[in-house]
C-alpha cells in the first residue's frame, strides 16, 4: 500500500475542493467483508491529474462524471484519476470491503459472551479508505451523509443523528465539514441509555452483555459529560458545532478514545465489571473531557497536515484535565497528570525517537511517520507545556487566543502559525519567541538549587538551569514542625512561602533562613526535572509523607524517579522511600503510580535477578501494611490497589491461592473476574496451577475478558509446550484479534522463567519484523509494545535488537517501538551498573 507523502498532500489540496461524499455501506453480506458505494463530489481548480486512495477486498466499478474507469488501474492503495478539466466533478466507486480484526479501519467482533456481532470504524490516520473510497487528507474537509444497511435488530449509529427507515435500512443526518479520518460509524446490537441536555441528545452505548455495568454508571457517565460540556460552552464562544453528542464503548479498540465528532469511541475496558479506584473514574472522567475537548480542537478547527497533531492532542489533554478539575468531582486531577502522565512524556523526550513538540513539516514527511508522534510528547509534553503557557500568559489572553483561533478557522484547517497568531492578537507578550523556545526544541530540561548562606542566618537561592528553555515555577519552602502532642518522628512540613521564580534568574533569590526542604518546581505548573539540594534531600527521605499537598508530593515522587532513572539514586534507595513513605499516604493515584514503577521497573528491570527476590520481599510488605491499614473498610480503594499489587509481587503462590479458593481476600473485597484472571494469571507465571484451573476459570466467565485473561494465563505457564503454542498464534499465524495478541505477549514473558525463554529473544527480532510487515501498524504496535522481552536487561538482547534496527528493515511501526524498547534496556543497564 502506498504512504500518503506531504508533498502528494500538499499538491493535491492546491488542485480540487472536496464538496459531498455520499456513502452507501451495506453490512449484511456476510462475516468477511462489507459492501461499499461511494459517490464524491469535488470541484478542481485547475486542469490536472488525481487520484483517489481506497483499499477494497475488491474494486467492482467506478466511473467518473458518467465515464468507466478500468479496475485494473487501482496501484496499491491509489486509483489515479487522468486528464481532468477544471470545474465540477462527480467520482462514484462500488467496492467491497474487508472487516479488520486489529481495530483498523471497519472492525468487526462477535461476543463470546451471547455471540452477538458488532461493528465500528476506527479511521486515524490513514484508514478511512478501508471504508470508502477518500481524497483522504486532513484539509479536504468535506459533508459526509451515509445510509447503512445493517440487520433489522442491529442499531446504527454515525456523526450525525441517524433514523430508521425499516426493513435495516438507516439514513445519516449530513454533517458539517470535517475531515475523512473523523467519519465513524458503529452497528451492531447496542445498548443504549440516552437523555437530552441543553436541547442536545446524548447517548451512552455498549455491547449487550455489558449493558448492567453501563446502566449502573450511566448517572456518573452522564453527569460528567453535562458538566465538561457546560463548563466548554463557558470557556469557548463557539458552541458545540455538531447535532448530537453519542459515546460509544466498543470492543478491542486500539487507543483509549476516538474524537469523532458527534460519535465518540472509547474503548469498552471504561464499562467497568469489577470494582475499581476512584482514580480510574477520575481517569475516566478526564478521557471524556479530552474527546470533547477535540470536538473545538481538531474537530472544528483540524490540523492541516500531520506535523501539528499536537494542536489537536496536547490542547485536548490540557483540556481534559484542567476541565475535569474545574467542573467535575474530581478536583484533583493534576496529581494524576503529575505522577503518571507526565512521567510518559519525560520517558519520551529522552530516547533517541524524541522529537519537537511541533515538529518541522521535514520531519513528518507522510502519514507513516506522522503515527509515530501519537506519543508522550504530543501529549503529556505538549499539555504540560501549554500549562506553563497558561501561567506565563495568563488565562485570559490565553483563552481569548482560542477564541480567535476559533473564530478565524472553524470547520476549515490550520497550522502552528495561524495558532500563535491568533495567541499574539490577545497578549503583548512574544508568543511567537515561547513557541520556538518550547514547541520546536527536544529534551527535558534540568533545574538544581544552590543555596548560599548571607547575612545575619539567611540564604539565597540560584537555580543551576541545564536546558533552553525559559521557565515560570514555583518555589516552596517548608519548615519542619511537629503536631501537637507527637513524638520527634511525627514531624510532618507546612508551607512557608512559596515563591514565584522566572528561570533563568537574573539574580539570587532571598529566601529568608534556610527551609526544612526547598522545592522547585512546587505546583507542577512547568516540564522540568528538578533535584534537591543534600539538607532538601535528607527531608525528603525522612518527611515525604509530611508534605501537605498531594501535587507537591507528586513534583517530589517524579524527581526521585527521574534520579533512579538517571543513575544518581540507587533503586534500592527508592523502595525504602516507597516502603517508609506509601503506608501514610492518602492519595490513590500516587500510591498506584509509585506501586507501578516500583514493581515493573525497580523490581523488575533496574534490580538484577539476584537482587530481585529481596524487591518483591519488600514490596510484599509494604502492600500488606496497607492492606492492614485499610482493614476498616473506609478506603477501599486504597485496599483495591493494595490487593492488586500484592498478588503482581508474589514470590509464593501460597496466598493468592487461598484467597482464590475462598474466592474472597480476608476482610475483603470478595473477588470479582479481574481479581480472579490476576492472580490465576500469576499463579500460572510461578507454576501453580494448570490447564485444568485456566479451563474452568473461563467456563466460570465466558467472556471477552475472560478470553483475554485465560489466552494470558497459559502462555504465562512455565512449559515448553504452552511457550510454543503461544509463540506459534502470536508469530506463526494471523488469526488473533489485536486482543488476544496482547493477552497472549503479556503472559508470554515473565522474569521467572528466564531460562525457559532464553532461546526465544534472538527469535523475537526476526519474528516481530516478519509479523509487523503482515499485520500492519496496530500488530507492530502490539508485537513492539508488549512482546518485546522487556525482562531480559542484558547485553546479548541488546545487540540482538541493535542488529535487527540496522539489517532487518522493520516498517516504521515497530521500528519507532524497538527503538525506544531499546534505549530503555541500554539505560536499565546503565542503572545497574551505577
Amino acid at each position: 500500500m502506498s504512504v500518503l507523502t506531504r508533498d502528494d498532500a500538499q499538491t493535491r489540496a492546491k488542485l480540487l475542493d472536496v464538496h459531498r461524499y455520499t456513502i452507501a455501506l451495506d453490512v449484511t453480506t456476510g462475516d468477511d467483508t462489507f459492501d461499499s458505494r461511494t459517490v464524491i463530489r469535488f470541484t478542481l481548480r485547475t486542469d490536472g491529474d488525481t487520484f483517489v486512495e481506497l483499499k477494497p477486498a475488491q474494486l467492482r466499478s467506478a466511473t467518473l462524471d458518467g465515464q468507466p474507469l478500468d479496475p485494473e488501474s487501482l496501484d496499491g492503495d491509489r486509483l489515479p484519476l487522468k486528464n481532468l478539466t477544471a470545474g465540477e466533478h462527480e467520482l462514484h466507486i462500488d467496492a467491497s470491503m474487508r472487516y479488520s480484526r486489529t481495530g483498523e479501519g471497519m472492525h468487526r467482533f462477535t461476543d463470546p459472551a451471547d455471540g452477538e456481532t458488532y461493528l465500528y470504524t476506527n479511521l486515524c490516520m490513514d484508514d478511512a479508505p478501508r471504508v470508502f473510497a477518500a481524497f483522504d487528507q486532513p484539509d479536504l474537509k468535506a459533508v459526509f451523509e451515509l445510509t447503512v444497511k445493517a440487520p433489522e435488530h442491529w442499531t446504527v449509529l454515525a456523526n450525525g443523528i441517524a433514523e430508521h427507515l425499516g426493513d435495516g435500512h438507516w439514513q445519516t443526518a449530513p454533517t458539517p465539514r470535517i475531515s475523512t479520518y473523523l467519519v465513524a460509524v458503529a452497528a451492531g446490537p447496542y445498548h443504549s441509555v440516552t437523555t437530552e441536555h441543553r436541547g442536545l441528545p446524548f447517548g451512552l452505548h455498549c455491547r449487550r452483555s455489558l449493558a448492567p455495568y453501563l446502566d449502573a454508571d450511566a448517572d456518573e457517565l452522564f453527569e460528567v459529560t453535562k458538566q465538561c460540556y457546560d463548563r466548554y460552552h463557558e470557556k469557548f464562544e463557539e458552541p458545540y458545532p455538531f447535532d448530537s453528542y453519542d459515546q460509544a464503548f466498543v470492543p478491542e479498540f486500539n487507543a483509549g478514545a476516538m474524537e469523532n465528532p458527534g460519535l465518540v469511541t472509547f474503548r469498552d475496558e471504561f464499562v467497568y465489571r469489577s470494582a475499581v479506584t476512584d482514580t480510574e473514574r477520575q481517569t475516566r472522567a478526564m478521557v471524556i473531557a479530552h474527546e470533547m475537548a477535540h470536538m473545538w480542537f481538531g474537530d472544528l478547527v483540524t490540523l492541516r497536515w500531520w506535523d501539528d497533531i499536537w494542536l489537536n492532542e496536547s490542547f485536548a489533554e490540557y483540556m481534559g484535565y484542567q476541565t475535569c478539575a474545574e467542573a467535575t468531582r474530581f478536583a484533583d486531577t493534576w496529581t494524576d497528570f503529575g505522577v503518571a502522565r507526565k512521567a510518559w512524556g519525560y520517558e519520551a523526550d529522552q530516547r533517541p525517537s524524541t522529537h519537537p513538540v511541533a515538529p518541522d513539516p521535514e520531519l513528518v514527511p507522510d502519514t507513516a511517520s506522522a503515527m509515530l508522534n501519537f506519543d508522550g510528547i504530543s501529549y503529556a509534553k505538549g499539555a504540560s507545556a501549554l500549562r506553563q503557557l497558561v501561567a506565563w500568559l495568563g488565562e485570559k489572553d490565553f483563552l481569548a487566543g482560542i477564541n480567535t483561533h476559533f473564530a478565524r478557522h472553524k470547520f476549515a484547517n490550520a497550522t502552528l502559525a495561524d495558532f500563535i497568531d491568533s495567541l499574539a492578537s490577545s497578549t503583548e507578550r512574544d508568543v511567537h519567541a515561547w513557541a520556538e523556545t518550547w514547541l520546536r526544541t527536544t529534551g527535558v530540561d534540568t533545574l538544581k538549587p544552590q543555596v548560599t548562606p548571607g547575612d545575619e542566618g539567611t540564604y539565597t537561592l540560584q537555580v543551576e538551569h541545564t536546558g533552553s528553555r525559559p521557565h515560570r515555577i514555583a518555589v516552596g519552602l517548608y519548615d519542619r514542625t511537629l503536631a501537637e502532642g507527637a513524638t520527634d518522628e511525627g514531624r510532618h512540613l507546612v508551607l512557608r512561602e512559596r515563591l514565584d521564580l522566572d528561570i533563568p534568574q537574573t539574580a539570587p533569590q532571598p529566601i529568608g533562613k534556610r527551609p526544612a526542604l526547598l522545592l522547585l518546581n512546587d505546583g507542577d505548573l512547568s516540564y522540568a526535572k528538578v533535584r534537591f539540594d543534600a539538607d532538601s534531600f535528607d527531608t525528603v527521605r525522612a518527611a515525604l509523607s509530611g508534605l501537605p499537598d498531594p501535587l507537591t508530593r507528586a513534583v517530589v515522587w517524579n524527581a526521585l524517579r527521574d534520579a533512579v532513572r538517571d543513575g544518581e539514586l540507587a533503586p534500592t534507595a527508592y523502595l525504602e522511600a516507597a516502603r517508609t513513605h506509601l503506608p501514610h499516604e492518602t492519595d490513590l493515584a500516587l500510591v498506584q503510580g509509585v506501586l507501578a514503577f516500583a514493581s515493573v521497573q525497580v523490581a523488575g528491570r533496574y534490580m538484577t535477578p539476584e537482587e530481585r527476590p529481596a524487591a518483591l520481599a519488600t514490596l510484599t510488605s509494604l502492600c500488606r501494611d496497607l492492606i492492614r491499614r485499610t482493614e476498616d473498610g473506609d478506603n477501599p480503594g486504597l485496599r483495591l490497589i493494595a490487593v492488586r499489587h500484592f498478588i503482581d509481587v508474589a514470590a509464593h503462590p501460597d496466598t493468592i491461592a487461598a484467597w482464590l479458593a475462598d474466592g474472597t481476600v480476608p476482610g475483603g473485597p470478595e473477588l470479582d473476574p479481574e481479581l480472579r484472571w490476576r492472580i490465576l494469571a500469576r499463579l500460572a507465571a510461578l507454576d501453580a496451577t494448570d490447564e485444568t484451573a485456566i479451563a474452568a476459570e473461563l467456563d466460570r466467565d465466558p467472556s471477552a475478558t475472560g478470553q483475554e485473561g485465560a489466552t494470558r494465563c497459559r502462555a504465562a505457564l512455565p512449559d515448553a509446550a504452552a511457550k510454543r503454542a503461544a509463540w506459534e498464534a502470536m508469530f506463526a499465524h494471523d488469526d488473533l484479534s489485536n486482543y488476544l495478541f496482547t493477552a497472549t505477549a503479556q503472559g508470554f514473558w515473565q522474569p521467572e522463567q528466564a531460562e525457559l525463554l532464553q532461546e526465544y529473544v534472538p527469535r523475537y527480532f526476526e519474528d516481530a519484523v516478519a509479523l509487523a510487515a503482515r499485520r500492519g501498524p496496530a500488530i507492530a504496535d502490539a508485537a513492539g509494545r508488549y512482546a518485546f522481552p522487556a525482562h531480559a536487561v542484558d547485553a546479548d538482547t541488546l545487540n540482538h535488537g541493535e542488529r535487527c534496527l540496522r539489517n532487518a528493515d522493520p516498517i516504521p511501526a515497530l521500528r519507532r517501538k524497538l527503538a525506544d524498547q531499546l534505549d530503555d534496556l541500554a539505560r536499565a543497564l546503565r542503572v545497574r551498573e551505577a
